[in-house]
C-alpha cells in the first residue's frame, strides 16, 4: 500500500488545475491594470505645462515654489499659530498681564492707576 487511492488521486489532480488557473489569472494582460484618467488640479496642471518643456531655470522656478510652500505651510503658519496661543492663552494666565479689566493705564514705580481721559468734543475731528 504505497501509493494515493482514486480519490486522492482525482483531488490531487482537481488542486494542480485549480492553482494553475489560480496562477494564470495572476498574470496582467496587456490592458490591465486599468486606472482612471489621472485629473490634476489647476496648480498641478500649470506646474506639468510650466515643467514640460524643459531647462534648468524652469527646474530652479519650481524648487524655489516648493520650498516656499514648505516654508511658510510646515515654518511660517505654525510659528504664527503658536506665538498666537502662547500671547492670548498662556499670557493671560500670568498677573500682569490682565485683559479683561483694564480700568487704565498703571504707572510701575508707584502701582498707581491713571484713569483715562474724558473726550473732548470741540465740534471737529
Amino acid at each position: 500500500m504505497g501509493g494515493y487511492t482514486a480519490d486522492e488521486k482525482l483531488r490531487l489532480q482537481q488542486l494542480r488545475a485549480l492553482r494553475r488557473r489560480w496562477l494564470r489569472d495572476q498574470e496582467l494582460s496587456d490592458r490591465e491594470p486599468v486606472l482612471p484618467e489621472r485629473r490634476p488640479g489647476p496648480i498641478a496642471a500649470f506646474w506639468e505645462r510650466f515643467l514640460q518643456p524643459g531647462g534648468l531655470w524652469r527646474m530652479k522656478v519650481f524648487s524655489a515654489y516648493q520650498t516656499g510652500c514648505f516654508f511658510v505651510g510646515r515654518v511660517l503658519i505654525p510659528a504664527w499659530l503658536l506665538h498666537y496661543y502662547m500671547k492670548y492663552h498662556v499670557a493671560v494666565r500670568k498677573p500682569h498681564r490682565v485683559l479683561s479689566s483694564h480700568q487704565g493705564d498703571r504707572i510701575l514705580e508707584t502701582g498707581e492707576i491713571v484713569p483715562p481721559l474724558a473726550d473732548e468734543s470741540s465740534g471737529h475731528h
